[in-house]
């Protein structure tokens, strides 16, 4: 019974918004911020949201803003835009969608490396590690937390969020150059800039210690962001994803996302 409750009142909401619906799709994103999203449209969240834009019979429409502090303040919240393609399911600053994705942390390295099976091993404690860096905290990331619960700190370089190129980028150029061993990355940068790199590296699934903090977890579950009174909104994108699952899985597969269990 509670489940047709549900059911009825999702269904409601995206009969709601089929007869209210936006003569366009408007999108906040991120100008510089590849794979994930571009102002050429070459992101792969750029490309969903085509796809939702197409399915849907709209034009697309960009609200485009670094993806900085105060972003949704800035764009959602400024009435500029109404969807953000990516969002982590529990994002305090938006409603969120049903998850689309589920990806992870992972660990790149020169392919001819072997990878280490956890985060005891004793090699993380010689390889030169580059982490995404967010604020001026190495510890504020999950990677960063993890590495220095495990001693293996002395070698850590940062690389700050902001800057000229995605950190995911700057750190494969490092990693290229030989200036370091090894990147503990979020998976969905990693994947295509590996994909992408001069030399052969890999892609390998280090799991979280078991005494990483909750709230520093390596997997997220990945949706769409909305305002929290756009019901009818948020419905109609869940309806969008449960039908083009398949599409929006290929469109990950192009941009080599990591991928784990099930959204």
């Amino acid at each position: 019974m509670k489940r047709f409750v549900v059911a009825a009142s999702l269904l409601a909401c995206a009969l709601a918004f089929a007869q209210d619906k936006p003569q366009q799709l408007r999108v906040c994103a991120d100008p510089d911020n590849l794979p994930l999203s571009h102002e050429d449209g070459s992101g792969f969240e750029n490309r969903i949201a085509q796809l939702i834009a197409s399915d849907w019979g709209v034009p697309l429409q960009y609200a485009w803003m670094p993806d900085r502090r105060g972003f949704v303040r800035r764009t959602m919240g400024a009435d500029l835009c109404d969807v953000i393609i990516g969002v982590p399911v529990g994002f305090e600053r938006a409603a969120t969608t049903r998850p689309y994705y589920r990806s992870s942390y992972v660990l790149v390295h020169r392919a001819g490396l072997q990878s280490p099976a956890s985060f005891d091993d004793a090699r993380l404690k010689q390889w030169r590690f580059g982490v995404q860096l967010i604020g001026n905290d190495l510890a504020a990331s999950p990677p960063g937390y993890a590495l220095a619960r495990h001693g293996a700190t002395a070698n850590v370089r940062g690389f700050p969020v902001p800057g000229e190129e995605p950190a995911a980028a700057r750190m494969v150029h490092a990693l290229e150059r030989g200036e370091l061993d090894a990147l503990l990355v979020w998976g969905p940068q990693a994947g295509w800039y590996v994909k992408n790199a001069k030399l052969p590296l890999r892609v390998a699934q280090l799991a979280a210690p078991p005494d990483l903090p909750r709230e520093l977890a390596f997997q997220y579950d990945i949706a769409m962001g909305t305002r929290r009174a756009d019901k009818a909104l948020r419905a109609a994108l869940d309806d969008f994803i449960a039908r083009r699952q398949p599409d929006i899985d290929r469109i990950l597969a192009e941009y080599a996302v990591p991928r784990v269990g099930a959204p």
